[in-house]
């Protein structure tokens, strides 16, 4: 019976843990209602096989390879979630672990899940760095000097912070920049540069979240 209600308060910490998470803190930011199921089974299976392997009676031995088992399973593709989303995916699975443990005391094992959560809600707070952006950008024209492809990105973007060339392509005359930058003040329209005679410069930027 002991055993039962300490399984039962460490389920219970386990579910408001990966709620808070998923429904306080993910989902209100990101939007992506097709995650929070990912993260809530993920959260939960992860707490059943761990609770089931510490009553095997291999305990240790058991516990590590089930894990490793459980753990290489799981598949991030980049293309499809993005770092941030990441976080929250391996924030999940350590909530899980961490309540499915059955020998860590109660009280530690909140501090711990509190801290993790506390932790997160910082690091993906939309008031931190709020004013650096990331775009992927496409300039129709080949800048050959670095001072002069910086030039570009600041009255197109803004001050640019970091930028890393993707692709350049000499037959279409075509560069791919991957550029994180710090907005200005300055409208849109007063950063895009004034059209020279002969054929203009498009941009065509993809927005990613920073």
């Amino acid at each position: 019976m002991e055993s039962l209600r300490h399984l039962a308060a460490h389920l219970g910490l386990d579910l408001a843990a990966v709620g808070v998470l998923t429904f306080a803190i993910y989902y209100p930011r990101h939007r992506r209602r097709d995650l929070v199921p990912a993260y809530l089974a993920l959260n939960t299976g992860l707490f059943t096989v761990v609770t089931a392997l510490a009553e095997v009676r291999s305990g240790g031995a058991a516990l590590g390879f089930g894990l490793f088992g459980v753990l290489s399973i799981v598949r991030l593709r980049s293309d499809a979630v993005q770092h941030e989303e990441v976080a929250y995916y391996f924030t999940t699975l350590v909530l899980g672990l961490l309540c499915g443990l059955p020998r860590l005391p109660f009280a530690l094992t909140g501090g711990l899940c509190a801290t993790l959560l506390l932790i997160v809600w910082a690091a993906d707070s939309p008031r931190l760095l709020a004013d650096t952006r990331r775009a992927v950008v496409t300039l129709d024209t080949v800048h050959e000097d670095p001072a002069a492809l910086r030039t570009d990105l600041a009255r197109r973007l803004g001050e640019p912070l970091h930028w890393t060339v993707m692709e350049v392509d000499f037959v279409r005359d075509l560069t791919v920049v991957d550029v994180r930058y710090r907005e200005s003040t300055a409208t849109p329209a007063d950063r895009r540069p004034v059209p020279a005679a002969g054929p203009a410069h498009r941009t065509t930027p993809t927005w990613e979240s920073a």
